[in-house]
């Protein structure tokens, strides 16, 4: 009698979360650092594996409430990628999601400790997270151009200048402030409140909000 047939391995399923926010300028991506193998010591995305309990989205915006403490963010799926784990057959559902980084408070455990890293200088990181995290920047910068997406990355009020910090650390290149402004202005997703900021000894600079903190097409 023939040896029975080795199964074939079941790939594994997990959801992984691009956690995108801007600080001094910079665009900068909170990753965990490893303390199991495999990859032990390298810095990677958030996520687990998914064991069918709840749905994919839910999976990630439970990661998402886990690594930041917010619960109202902008969360997109990315796209779903196989192979990035070299040692098992593997199929991951990449998510991104926009913060404002004032409001975010890390986990504090040493084990898996949370971090911030600038998306332009990162090391070589687990399971090719690399791609995943360049991919999610190219989206959110190409959808700058007809969305609202900023929203998720600023508070509440802020400066016209502030707004132009955010597009261009997305972008990664300088934007002309009087075009911005006139671009922003009649696009129709900004509009101007009654409150004003002073800044050391400038003038105080007039207050801008977003028209709507959900998704909208232009």
């Amino acid at each position: 009698m023939p040896p029975p047939a080795t199964p074939e391995p079941i790939p594994s399923v997990a959801s992984i979360v691009v956690i995108l926010a801007v600080t001094d300028g910079h665009l900068q991506v909170l990753l965990v650092h490893r303390t199991d193998e495999p990859e032990q010591g390298k810095w990677a995305l958030p996520g687990g594996r998914w064991d069918g309990s709840e749905s994919l989205d839910a999976a990630a915006t439970r990661k998402l409430v886990e690594e930041t403490g917010i619960t109202d963010l902008y969360l997109e799926q990315l796209f779903t990628i196989s192979g990035l784990d070299p040692a098992r057959p593997s199929v991951a559902v990449a998510y991104f999601a926009l913060v404002e980084a004032s409001k975010v408070r890390l986990r504090e455990e040493e084990a898996w400790h949370p971090g911030w890293l600038p998306v332009d200088a990162l090391p070589p990181l687990a399971f090719d997270n690399n791609t995943v995290i360049e991919q999610a920047a190219a989206r959110v910068g190409a959808k700058l151009d007809y969305t609202n997406i900023a929203y998720g990355l600023l508070p509440e009020q802020f400066t016209l200048r502030e707004l132009q910090a955010v597009y261009e650390a997305i972008l990664r290149r300088p934007l002309d402030r009087r075009n911005f402004r006139k671009r922003m202005l009649s696009a129709g997703i900004i509009e101007a409140t009654l409150e004003h900021r002073r800044a050391g000894a400038h003038r105080p600079a007039q207050l801008f909000r977003f028209v709507s903190r959900e998704p909208v097409i232009l």
